[in-house]
């Protein structure tokens, strides 16, 4: 592949285009290495003409608020694409509820609840929108599957496409999106309800998770998967519903650390930058943990987080 530190010749573009751009202010985990360039497309336009132009040998990331992502030390061999304000409108006709991916799935849940569009779930979910929609993401029993209508997205070659929830093949925590597809904006559809009761929901879902998770800590969500049998949509298969808290928690590993990296205290499955990590940290105590829950029950646990790049140079 391309080396892209090499490359002189890159597309002009009317968004922002920076080199060698660290991406630790970027991921929830604040950790990560630099991208060899930072793009934030100024349109959609933007976006699709820097695509047609870009050498084919270069990798592209798209991005979204680095909630679920843990960025390597030696950063990425990459244009990440991040969008930003001009993919982030939100906006309702009827039952259905049209975002764009850089919208968090927060403000997409309160906005639908307030014109009585049931998308509550998604009050809860930490990220954007594209995202949501890349990883099926879920929380109480229901997943983006479920609402999904359709999306539009930018190809690697800068074409502008539409996709199904067959395109996608839904399943638990993935899709068959490629990995250089940009999302640029999601149709879900609701059940109707009344703003104020959904509203209320949704503060109930926030007391709970507040209660169960540590919300005041740096984390990026879930570390594991559950390991469950799971259908086409994502949803658990109740006879095999093992939750990943729980074997982490047998296996001894609630509170371990490594370097300045930690599971909670308070929900083992939470993977913490809790004293300046690096991300070799955080993934050493993350394979520490699969590790350790193989030995005790023979569970092989997923990463739920997204972990990209390459380590730190070795030091001679």
């Amino acid at each position: 592949m391309t080396d892209q530190r090499t490359i002189t010749q890159i597309p002009n573009v009317r968004g922002r285009l920076t080199q060698n751009r660290t991406l630790n202010d970027l991921t929830w985990l604040r950790v990560g290495g630099p991208a060899d360039w930072l793009f934030q497309p100024a349109d959609v336009e933007d976006l699709q003409q820097f695509m047609r132009d870009l050498d084919p040998s270069v990798a592209v990331f798209p991005m979204g608020v680095g909630s679920n992502l843990i960025v390597r030390d030696g950063g990425l061999r990459a244009v990440v694409v991040r969008l930003g304000r001009g993919f982030n409108q939100i906006r309702v006709e009827g039952n259905r509820v049209v975002a764009g991916a850089a919208a968090l799935d927060a403000h997409v849940a309160k906005k639908a609840a307030e014109t009585g569009v049931d998308l509550t779930f998604l009050r809860t979910i930490p990220g954007s929108i594209g995202g949501a929609v890349r990883m099926n993401a879920g929380c109480y029993g229901s997943y983006t599957a479920d609402a999904f209508v359709e999306a539009r997205a930018i190809t690697r070659q800068g074409e502008e496409i539409y996709l199904t929830a067959e395109d996608l093949n839904f399943a638990y925590r993935q899709t068959d999106l490629a990995a250089d597809c940009t999302i640029i904006e999601a149709t879900f559809e609701g059940p109707s309800g009344k703003p104020e009761e959904l509203l209320a929901r949704m503060q109930e879902q926030l007391h709970k998770r507040d209660e169960t998770q540590p919300t005041k800590d740096r984390s990026a969500g879930s570390t594991f998967r559950n390991p469950a049998g799971f259908s086409s949509t994502g949803r658990a298969d109740d006879k095999h519903d093992l939750k990943a808290w729980k074997v982490i928690d047998d296996a001894g590993m609630r509170g371990a650390q490594i370097g300045g990296a930690q599971m909670s205290e308070k929900h083992p499955n939470f993977l913490l930058n809790a004293d300046n990590a690096t991300a070799a940290d955080l993934e050493g105590l993350g394979e520490l943990v699969r590790k350790k829950v193989f030995n005790n029950s023979g569970i092989e646990l997923q990463w739920e987080i997204m972990r990209v790049g390459e380590p730190a140079p070795s030091k001679k």
